[in-house]
């Protein structure tokens, strides 16, 4: 049976709110100072959604927002970038969360999260709303709505019924805390999953990509892709292993850098590249988000990733 989608993005949405620069000295009782603040929508289902449908391919995205000027704002940036915002739930009863960034120099960043950000909402009720695509990126893997061990499992077992690749992107916890072993039945239903070293580390207990990896794959995931930031990344499946250093690229902000990987590479395997050819794209993709300040603001197209595979 055909699919409505290529692919459909699952997980957090919410609006980022950008400080760059800051300085931690007050100027006065009343208040202190940065270089920069910057409005950007953002979470992992919007990055990735955005970042798929500017690569090519038919994207929708499932989330849930707030009746709000927030959830306007996504909505809007969205249908811009062409996803497809149908299948997109609003509710009366809660916010659409918005997150407060501080953007350092050398691009990294740490940021505030708000009780907004725990609003559950049930994609397992709603198996229409992302079972209609050929792969579904769970983003946010550990955070609302997917800090539930049984919405997990629900929703992937009818990811996999459907017969949906299966991405899963990692968040470190923020408000309710689950382990590998909480999720052991999920885990062998993810095809490509997606940590970054420091999510692979808590949740994992090692200290190399390779051993991080292996835990991974004891638990039953195909294939495990640990995102190293400025370092590259690290492929593993039970058959072989690849390391990819980073590009060459001077990096402003790495806000969402690790969603335009995830969307670059499940694209590409879609497109039925192989992995080690979806790998160098999406480690492209990662690299351009992080010449702009905001997750959506750099990357514009696939012309513009592979002009930069061709000069590395």
């Amino acid at each position: 049976m055909e699919k409505s989608f290529d692919l459909i993005c699952t997980g957090m949405a919410l609006v980022d709110s950008l400080i760059k620069g800051f300085d931690p000295e007050p100027i006065s009782a009343a208040g202190f100072r940065a270089v920069s603040g910057t409005l950007s929508v953002g979470g992992e289902a919007v990055n990735e959604s955005m970042a798929a449908a500017k690569l090519g391919v038919k994207t929708g995205i499932f989330c849930s927002l707030g009746q709000d000027e927030a959830g306007d704002m996504i909505v809007g940036a969205l249908e811009r970038n062409g996803v497809d915002t149908s299948l997109v739930l609003r509710g009366e009863d809660h916010a659409t969360p918005v997150t407060t960034m501080f953007v350092n120099d050398d691009g990294s960043r740490k940021s505030i999260t708000n009780t907004a950000h725990r609003h559950n909402f049930h994609p397992e009720r709603h198996p229409e709303r992302f079972t209609d695509s050929r792969a579904l990126i769970v983003g946010s893997l550990f955070r609302a709505p997917f800090d539930d061990a049984q919405i997990i499992y629900e929703v992937l077992a009818a990811a996999k019924k459907a017969g949906q690749i299966i991405f899963a992107d990692t968040k470190l916890p923020n408000f309710r805390f689950l382990t590998l072993q909480d999720i052991r039945e999920s885990l062998p239903l993810i095809d490509y999953i997606t940590p970054n070293e420091d999510e692979a580390r808590y949740y994992t207990k090692k200290e190399t990509p390779e051993d991080m990896a292996g835990v991974f794959l004891d638990y039953g995931v195909k294939n495990v892709i640990v995102k190293l930031g400025a370092k590259g990344c690290y492929f593993r499946n039970e058959e072989t292993s690849l390391f990819l250093p980073p590009m060459d690229i001077q990096a402003v902000d790495a806000t969402g850098a690790g969603d335009n990987f995830v969307a670059g590479f499940a694209t590409e395997i879609l497109r039925g590249s192989t992995q080690e050819e979806a790998l160098r794209f999406g480690n492209a993709c990662g690299a351009i988000c992080t010449t702009a300040v905001g997750a959506g603001t750099a990357l514009k197209n696939r012309a513009q990733v592979e002009s930069l595979l061709k000069k590395e």
